[in-house]
């Protein structure tokens, strides 16, 4: 075997030593999606006068009644958050805070700003891996996973 035959196993070798950080990013981005989403329902619950006018008067909610609306998305943001935490029914709750993130920023588009909007896409973007990528190996799901095979 030659020297570069070798070099090039060495490095595909090496090249899946990061792939052992995968629950850590995993659970990385679960509680910090977790900590955004749920504080954004303590605001809501806090203030729920301000929540109801925002959603009569200022977010344009589609095919939805306004207090449905707040109801919606706060419950969402709270119960959704500790199922991501909890990393139990993980790419449901990812799935749900993903539209929640959707319809938030296509409801009040005109009022974001372009860090905003980046934000919003930014945590789009951080739900779609958990959705569609996430090992969740310190997860609930994986421990309910093995018992229920």
């Amino acid at each position: 075997m030659n020297v570069l035959s070798r070099l090039a196993r060495l490095y595909y070798n090496a090249s899946h030593w990061p792939e052992f950080l995968a629950p850590l990013l995993d659970l990385g981005l679960r509680l910090y999606l977790a900590d955004v989403f749920f504080k954004s329902g303590l605001t809501k619950i806090k203030s729920w006068d301000s929540t109801l006018y925002l959603f009569s008067d200022v977010y344009q909610v589609p095919l939805l009644n306004t207090d449905v609306a707040a109801y919606m998305s706060t419950a969402g943001e709270l119960g959704l958050s500790v199922l991501l935490v909890l990393g139990l029914f993980g790419r449901f709750a990812a799935a749900g805070l993903f539209i929640l993130n959707a319809v938030a920023a296509y409801s009040y588009y005109s009022g974001l700003s372009e860090a905003g909007l980046f934000q919003h896409f930014a945590w789009g973007t951080m739900l779609a891996v958990l959705l569609v990528l996430s090992r969740g190996k310190w997860a609930t799901d994986a421990w309910l996973e093995k018992r229920l095979q």
